[in-house]
């Protein structure tokens, strides 16, 4: 969709296309729907508010009920942060006294929205023209103030009472980016902002060791899934690192606890994906009052019930043989089958374990493979409810 096919999107008439396919959407296929509209309107206009309507249907997993009211690319949508998480930021801004925002390279809006909706003042700059005039439309869409420049976001000079906010590009013309000399803008340009009041999402792979020192770096998943790591600049970082697990915001900080290893109790914690990409399985097994099976794994163990989201609990009905032998026989013999496998620090592959395990018994069950002191183990679990 180019800039001015998005214009004639926005205006009266693209307006009331849009509203047509909406109103449309499931009961005509998109065939006989673009084939009437057509009669009326210009081919590429029908494109553009059909693409729009298949948009909305999926931006609703990130932007809620919002996704209905707003506009998207593919790419743009893909890059975008979901509601929750830029909600999450939006919130530790206000919270640390920050009252402007500036957004270089606000793509279609998803942060300045939840930034503007905190009550923070915004403004974006975005190169790319369509995503510029998008992020204004969007803002304008759901009552928000807030400006948007069209600009390259290495020229603009914040005013002093502004925060920086930076998402820089991780997909190049192959795919995702996964280095962070591969980021645009370049790694070292955002590294320099962070020496100031500024805030940078950057891909949950980056090494410790590559955050600058004084920055806090924010580990966060969003319903169980690891989506990003978040740079605090220096004025602004409180802890050196941090996982956050969204819904619920449960938070845990690094504190240099050092990892005690234990035998298995009552349930086995296999920690949320930020609390191990932050580093913190020894800390979370602290606070839960248990110890983790082995060092190097991240698998606890606790006689704590259930609590919180930083985990995931599975109480430990038996341990089984390790063998693969004596497993076959131990499955039969408790009449167990439809295996769900989870294992760390084992090499084996669950499918074929299945597949070798031929376990038909009537009792559905959760192996957990792990190893305990470098020896291999097996659980048979009970998942808990969180």
């Amino acid at each position: 969709m180019d800039r001015a096919t998005f214009d004639r999107l926005l205006s009266p008439e693209g307006q009331e296309l849009l509203a047509d396919v909406q109103a449309r959407a499931g009961i005509e296929s998109d065939l006989a729907l673009g084939s009437r509209l057509r009669e009326r309107y210009d081919a590429a206009l029908v494109a553009a508010a059909v693409t729009q309507c298949h948009l909305r249907g999926r931006a609703t997993a990130k932007f809620g009920p919002d996704a209905a009211h707003l506009y998207f690319t593919h790419d743009a949508l893909e890059q975008s942060t979901r509601g929750a998480v830029a909600r999450h930021r939006a919130a530790r801004l206000v919270a640390s006294g920050v009252r402007a925002v500036l957004d270089l390279g606000c793509g279609i809006g998803g942060d300045l929205i939840a930034c503007a909706r905190a009550g923070l003042q915004v403004r974006g700059v975005e190169l790319d023209p369509v995503r510029a005039a998008i992020a204004r439309a969007n803002l304008a869409a759901l009552g928000l103030p807030g400006d948007v420049v069209e600009a390259d976001a290495m020229t603009i000079t914040p005013r002093s009472d502004e925060v920086v906010f930076v998402d820089p590009a991780r997909r190049d013309g192959r795919g995702r980016v996964t280095t962070l000399d591969g980021l645009v803008p370049p790694w070292d340009w955002v590294a320099a902002l962070l020496d100031g009041p500024a805030v940078a999402k950057l891909m949950p792979g980056i090494a410790h060791d590559a955050v600058p020192e004084g920055v806090e770096a924010e580990w966060v998943s969003d319903g169980g899934s690891l989506v990003e790591a978040c740079l605090w600049g220096k004025p602004l970082a409180q802890v050196e690192r941090r996982a956050t697990a969204l819904p619920s915001g449960a938070t845990l900080t690094a504190r240099g606890t050092v990892p005690v290893t234990g035998a298995p109790r009552r349930y086995l914690v296999e920690p949320d994906d930020a609390v191990i990409r932050a580093g913190l399985v020894a800390e979370l097994a602290e606070d839960l009052g248990g110890t983790l099976l082995d060092p190097h794994i991240a698998y606890l163990t606790t006689d704590t019930a259930p609590e919180g989201e930083l985990g995931r609990w599975f109480e430990v009905v038996e341990e089984l043989p390790f063998r693969e032998k004596a497993l076959r026989s131990a499955l039969r013999e408790r009449d167990l089958g439809t295996l769900t496998i989870k294992k760390r620090g084992v090499d084996i592959i669950p499918e074929q374990l299945v597949a070798r395990l031929k376990a038909r018994g009537s009792v559905p069950a959760t192996l957990v493979l792990t190893r305990v002191d470098g020896a291999g183990r097996v659980f048979w679990v009970r998942p808990c409810a969180r």
